[in-house]
């Protein structure tokens, strides 16, 4: 429906655990997916296509679990792909499916992140995968990302910014400084994927529970915290928040949607650190997740997170420059979150649509090389 209301004509698809948390046996269901999407009436207009799968999960070395999809509308001319190896453009034709051992396809770039980046999880499977696309002398990279989670909120909530925020810092740099380091020519990039950015936690747990007393539960047999309980110091004394290493139970879920959850932005902070290396245009949807996986739930969160912006879509700034100001009032651009009352998984999509201005990446690109193609 989307896709239909907007009508793209290049449109960029990414994906993060593909394959969901049981992958090995659903692969399979992965394929066919991917397959019927490719020959739907929906997307019948769409003549070209390029889709990498990472499915290669038993390779603990490289498994990343990404799959970007790139569409191409029968009316859009002249677009290349990036061929990393040979250093140069090629045209986009047909329809090429790429799954198991991306290592091989010179189309992109694929890195895992460093096992030593996140000791506490013995198998991540976070990464990125970076192509490169030129359209009418417009050159850009698209990167899918997925970035570390919280292993748990209570060490979230016992510092401000957390440890993980920390560690997502450090992966979300190593990304960023791949991308323009000195192996190819410089151009602008969208990076766009789930980033795992969270709240603030304990600056939201001490706004949330301003006038609550909190009770600590200790294992008895290591006295290490297990449970947090923030009760009304009136009010019947009543629970406002549990807190446990993977519950988050706050008892007024409207603070998290009542006006897309606004008043939680200020508490939204891991992108500051990149503000100079990274623009977001203003969000106006709810946090992503964690939403509920039953599916006459669509718009409930469930208690295990503090709902949280993890899904984003950010640019470089010259990428800014690109996207083509309106001259009037029309809303060319916009940026959004899919399917409000749908059940889509415990994140919901979200979306940016714009139009690139013609030779918008003349003064950035370096056009004639960019389209010197085989």
């Amino acid at each position: 429906q989307v896709v239909h209301a907007h009508k793209p004509h290049f449109m960029a698809l990414h994906c993060q655990e593909f394959g969901g948390k049981n992958y090995e046996a659903s692969m399979s269901h992965v394929d066919k997916f991917v397959k019927e999407l490719l020959s739907s009436d929906a997307m019948k207009d769409y003549n070209r296509a390029r889709v990498y799968l990472d499915e290669n999960y038993k390779s603990q070395e490289h498994f990343t679990a990404l799959g970007s999809f790139y569409f191409l509308h029968e009316s859009l001319k002249n677009i290349y792909q990036f061929d990393f190896k040979a250093k140069k453009y090629k045209k986009v034709t047909g329809k090429e499916i790429y799954s198991d051992t991306l290592e091989s396809t010179p189309m992109l770039e694929k890195e895992k992140f460093p096992q030593d980046y996140f000791p506490e999880c013995k198998w991540s499977r976070k990464g990125f995968i970076r192509t490169r696309w030129c359209i009418t002398d417009c050159a850009f990279d698209l990167v899918n990302i997925h970035l570390f989670h919280d292993a748990s909120n209570l060490i979230a909530w016992e510092t401000s910014p957390s440890v993980y925020s920390g560690i997502r810092h450090k992966a979300l740099g190593y990304v960023l400084d791949r991308i323009i380091d000195q192996r190819f020519e410089k151009v602008s990039y969208f990076v766009f994927g789930d980033f795992n950015f969270r709240l603030d936690a304990k600056a939201v747990v001490e706004t949330l529970c301003a006038k609550a007393t909190m009770q600590t539960i200790r294992a008895a047999d290591t006295n290490e915290v297990v449970k947090l309980i923030f009760r009304e110091s009136d009010n019947d004394r009543k629970v406002m928040l549990q807190l446990e290493k993977k519950l988050f139970d706050y008892f007024n879920q409207d603070v998290f949607r009542d006006n897309n959850g606004t008043a939680l932005l200020e508490f939204d902070r891991e992108l500051s650190v990149f503000k100079d290396r990274l623009y977001e245009l203003d969000i106006s949807f709810p946090p992503s997740y964690p939403y509920s996986e039953d599916s006459s739930q669509g718009k409930q969160y469930m208690n295990t997170r503090c709902p949280a912006w993890c899904d984003r879509i950010l640019m470089s700034h010259s990428a800014k420059e690109l996207i083509l100001k309106s001259e009037n009032d029309e809303k060319i651009v916009i940026y959004d979150h899919i399917g409000p009352n749908v059940c889509m998984g415990d994140h919901k999509p979200v979306f940016l649509s714009f139009r690139i201005a013609a030779g918008a990446g003349k003064p950035i690109a370096n056009v004639h090389k960019c389209c010197v193609v085989q």
